[in-house]
């Protein structure tokens, strides 16, 4: 392998790859980080608030919500009764005599029906809309508005992800040819020897496969250096925001399995831009 022969040179290309390579590591680690912090929907898990009929019994109350519940589309339900809905809303507002008035409690049962959180927002809709049908149920509120949102939003960042590696995958096959390129060049007159003695393309073309592929590998490593030293680097300022927050965030770094394909997914590029411009420049080069 000849990439030792020039080690600043083959220092720079490694880095450039790397740099390219680490942009969408990075934005995907962001990525996923987020959804692991919010835990697919977290604590805001898409919640359905069903209003019962006053004159249902708690006895009635608790067997829906076990019917409820036994819906594998559901992640959880909270019963709320009135007396404990009356003594909440006493708790958290200053309407003790206004509330003395009352002849009697106005608010109905409450059931709070937390969704699945593998339920895309249409299939959480769907279910809303399943269980308003039950004849103990005056009203069904569905607060979904921000699942949409949020749902639309991470669609529209993995499309954009996925774009920008395509697009940056694109200019490591580039970058690596463009190497080759010079390479072959720098060594015409020792093809032109080596095919005039009965070398084959095959036999030529090999060293240089072997240097775009390692050239690749060296940038998939850069890239895993340059995406963990920033993981690092942010890994206090995010602790502080999640204490202002009071949560625990802890930043994910790139896995064995993230390692292996930036690695080998690199060493894959190298191999596609050295083929591609070895193949094109290799039918020009003959023995004089």
């Amino acid at each position: 392998m000849r990439l030792g022969y020039s080690p600043l040179h083959s220092l720079i290309t490694a880095a450039v790859i790397g740099i390219a390579i680490a942009l969408p590591t990075a934005f995907w680690l962001a990525l996923d980080n987020f959804q692991r912090a919010t835990g697919g929907w977290e604590d805001g898990a898409p919640q359905i608030s069903l209003f019962l009929d006053r004159g249902t019994q708690d006895s009635q109350l608790h067997d829906i919500a076990g019917q409820i519940d036994s819906d594998a589309r559901v992640a959880g339900v909270e019963t709320i009764t009135p007396e404990q809905a009356l003594a909440e809303f006493r708790a958290e507002t200053e309407l003790e005599a206004a509330l003395e008035l009352l002849e009697e409690n106005p608010l109905p049962p409450v059931l709070i029906v937390t969704a699945s959180t593998d339920l895309d927002p249409q299939e959480v809709g769907e279910l809303a809309n399943e269980l308003a049908q039950n004849t103990h149920i005056e009203r069904m509120r569905l607060d979904q508005d921000w699942v949409n949102r949020l749902h639309a939003l991470m669609s529209l960042t993995e499309r954009a992800l996925g774009a920008l590696a395509i697009m940056l995958a694109i200019a490591v096959i580039l970058v690596i040819g463009n190497t080759i390129k010079l390479t072959i060049e720098s060594r015409r007159e020792e093809i032109e020897i080596t095919k005039l003695i009965g070398g084959s393309n095959g036999f030529v073309r090999r060293p240089f496969l072997y240097e775009g592929f390692w050239c690749g590998f060296f940038g998939g490593a850069v890239a895993l250096l340059l995406t963990e030293a920033a993981r690092l680097s942010l890994k206090e300022p995010v602790q502080r925001v999640a204490d202002a927050y009071t949560g625990d965030i802890a930043l994910q770094g790139v896995g064995l399995t993230d390692t292996l394909v930036l690695l080998f997914g690199g060493g894959l590029l190298g191999l596609l831009g050295a083929w591609l411009a070895v193949g094109r420049h290799l039918k020009i080069i003959e023995p004089r």
